[in-house]
Formats: structure tokens, C-alpha cells, sequence
């Protein structure tokens, strides 16, 4: 079985690490659509780019926006957000609309197993089983994808 292709859109403003999960994409099969380092510039990209993943952290260089920037790409976008952050309890209950997070520190492995995971999930519409250690699903998503166990 061939592996699904995954658009992936990057919203950080720490440049290294902007280029390290650009790396982990390309390195786990799938395409890095660019870098927003900003609220609206992520938005406008991915209005432009349609994105099928964002990778959002909650502070951007205009701020704790990233929240924000997860419900306008669900809302206006039609794409899917995964926060990436070290500010985990800053997250609404309802993950502002994306299927779950990434807590930093992060692994490039469990970076690459998240992706794996995420584009069976988006492809196919189901989970094929428990999300790998290092991703949290929001409730929302365990649920559509049909995952039992969401220990976190």
C-alpha cells in the first residue's frame, strides 16, 4: 500500500524549528507547502496553498494567535490543524477546531509517526488505531476517526 499524500502547511515563527519539521515532513514522504510565521500570513497561505495538515504553534510573532489561526483554517479554509506547542493547557477544551496536539518538546520520530497516522486518518476516515505516543487527538476527532483508547 502506497502512502498518502499529505500537503503540509508550517505555522511557527522560530525559524530553526520552522526548518526542522520542514525537514521531518520531507523526510517522512510528504510536502511542506512553506512557513507562516504570522496570524494572517498563515491564513492567506492557506487560503492560497488549501492545505490537507497545518502545523500551528499557539505563539507566533504577533502573539498567543494560533488558536485563532486553527479555527479560521477549519472555519474559512476547510483544512485541518494539529498544534504544535509548548503551551499544551493553553488550548480550549475543544482544540479550536483541530484534530489534536503536539507537545514540545518533540522527536523527530514522533513527529514522523503523527504525520504517518494523521494522513491514514484523513485519508481513509478512520484511525488505524491508537494515535502514537507523543500526539493527543482532540476529542472531536477520537471520536469521527473512531479511536477507543485516548489516554493522554
Amino acid at each position: 500500500m502506497s502512502r498518502p499524500a499529505l500537503d503540509v502547511l508550517i505555522v511557527e515563527d522560530e525559524m530553526l524549528l520552522a526548518i526542522e519539521l520542514e525537514h521531518l515532513i520531507e523526510e517522512a514522504g510528504f510536502h511542506s507547502l512553506g512557513c507562516a510565521m504570522s496570524s494572517d500570513e498563515a491564513v492567506t497561505l492557506a487560503r492560497q496553498l488549501n492545505p490537507d495538515l497545518a502545523l500551528i504553534d499557539v505563539h507566533l510573532s504577533d502573539g498567543p494567535t494560533g488558536v485563532d489561526v486553527a479555527r479560521r483554517i477549519a472555519k474559512d479554509c476547510g483544512g485541518v490543524a494539529l498544534f504544535m506547542t509548548a503551551n499544551v493547557k493553553r488550548l480550549p477544551d475543544d482544540f479550536a477546531g483541530a484534530c489534536g496536539v503536539i507537545g514540545k518538546p518533540y522527536s523527530g520520530h514522533g513527529v514522523k509517526s503523527a504525520l504517518s497516522y494523521l494522513a491514514i486518518c484523513l485519508t481513509v476516515g478512520h484511525a488505524p488505531g491508537p494515535a502514537p505516543a507523543g500526539l493527543t487527538l482532540a476529542p472531536a476527532y477520537a471520536d469521527r476517526w473512531g479511536v477507543v483508547d485516548t489516554l493522554t
